[in-house]
């Protein structure tokens, strides 16, 4: 937790950007070179994470 927010396990980043990014139409790839200290995994857990 961050603030109150989950976050991706081992950072600081909250789920709910990672989710954000998706929704506005970012790629997995694009994510992941903004953010090149995660990996795949840890996008597709913010997926899982999310309510359907």
């Amino acid at each position: 937790m961050c603030v109150g927010k989950p976050c991706i396990k081992g950072h600081r980043i909250w789920v709910s950007l990672i989710l954000d990014f998706l929704a506005s139409g970012a790629s997995m790839t694009e994510i992941l070179e903004d953010y090149p200290q995660l990996e795949t995994e840890d996008i597709l857990a913010c997926i899982a994470y999310s309510p359907l």
